[in-house]
């Protein structure tokens, strides 16, 4: 006769206890706190990485200079204008901001002017970082016309000749006059001129170039001719480059002023 037997289910109400247990409980609260610390402090470096990126990629895109205009000048005698050079001495380009772009420093602009054959990175004329000399004789209280006169005439032991490395520039429209010889910055509604030189050694005899006089006009291995591939870029500090690339007439005629571009 089997005995009868009765299963039960022993309730186990304490609890473990111990220093041990403590400890297992403390490291889990101090990990996840670390882990937490962590957490926060990647997600406000990558916040601040996203901030900074998305404003450099508004200046990349919204920094954008526009060329409007651009005239071709020969070089004539002062006693004489109707003998005027074979070439284009002087290129005057007419320069804006386009719409919704930021403010623009000229003294950061790089200028690449090939005519084919000979290529020129030019600076602005107080720009003294890039050749370790400003444009020798320029001087930001002077006037345009002054600084101009400089560009086409002088030279200095470094870099050399200014017309082969800087440009120049002049303002046309400066409503806030933000816009100075010493501090040229454009911004929205500036509409300034830039003054390129393109002296050849073919311009030797004659004495002007529009109304800047010429007294030893230097050279600057351009030889803008007739039929002549010339191309220009404007390279800011920050935004995206602008081009204009055209071809000179097939004749000048009898015109000192030669319409280039557009």
């Amino acid at each position: 006769m089997k005995s009868n037997r009765t299963l039960s289910m022993k309730k186990d109400t304490h609890a473990q206890v111990g220093i041990g247990t403590l400890i297992i409980f403390i490291a889990m609260v101090l990990i996840a706190a670390v882990a937490a610390a962590v957490l926060i402090q990647t997600s406000g470096v990558l916040q601040q990485k996203a901030q900074s990126t998305g404003q450099q990629a508004t200046q990349e895109v919204s920094s954008n200079l526009i060329i409007k205009s651009i005239d071709g000048i020969r070089a004539t005698e002062s006693s004489d204008s109707t003998n005027q050079s074979n070439t284009l001495d002087l290129l005057r380009l007419r320069v804006g901001l386009n719409v919704g772009s930021g403010n623009v420093d000229m003294n950061q602009v790089v200028i690449t002017i090939t005519d084919g054959t000979n290529t020129n990175d030019l600076v602005y004329a107080d720009n003294e970082k890039s050749y370790s000399n400003n444009m020798a004789n320029f001087s930001g209280t002077a006037s345009a016309s002054t600084n101009l006169i400089h560009l086409l005439n002088d030279t200095q032991s470094s870099p050399g000749d200014n017309s082969i490395y800087f440009y120049t520039v002049d303002k046309v429209r400066d409503e806030d006059g933000s816009f100075s010889q010493s501090t040229p910055v454009l911004n929205t509604g500036d509409l300034i001129t830039v003054y390129i030189s393109t002296l050849s050694g073919t311009a030797t005899g004659y004495d002007t170039v529009g109304s800047s006089s010429v007294i030893s006009p230097t050279d600057t291995s351009l030889d803008v001719e007739t039929r002549t591939s010339v191309s220009l870029i404007l390279t800011p500090e920050t935004g995206v480059i602008t081009q204009a690339d055209f071809m000179t007439p097939s004749t000048y005629g009898t015109k000192t002023t030669i319409q280039l571009y557009p």
